[in-house]
């Protein structure tokens, strides 16, 4: 069983884009229950990935933890609900 969750970030404000400090994660489009199907986004070697569900822009920022973003209010975790 896997000991760490996996960062989940979200776009409810709709910002044209979203800085994150994970290179792996999952975007779940808005907060639940608009969220869309939460999907697994890798940006291996590139700073920058869309998502193919909701359009958001994410790019990579080195100087934020895994679970950080900015906005700050765009991180989201699955014990929220």
């Amino acid at each position: 069983m896997a000991d760490k969750v996996v960062p989940h970030f979200h776009n409810s404000n709709g910002v044209d884009s979203i800085k994150i400090g994970a290179k792996e994660f999952m975007c779940i489009g808005a907060r639940p229950p608009l969220d869309h199907p939460h999907v697994f986004l890798d940006m291996g070697a590139d700073d920058n990935i869309v998502c193919p569900y909701c359009s958001t822009l994410y790019h990579h920022d080195a100087e934020l933890g895994s679970k950080e973003s900015s906005p700050a209010d765009c991180v989201w975790s699955p014990d929220a609900g």
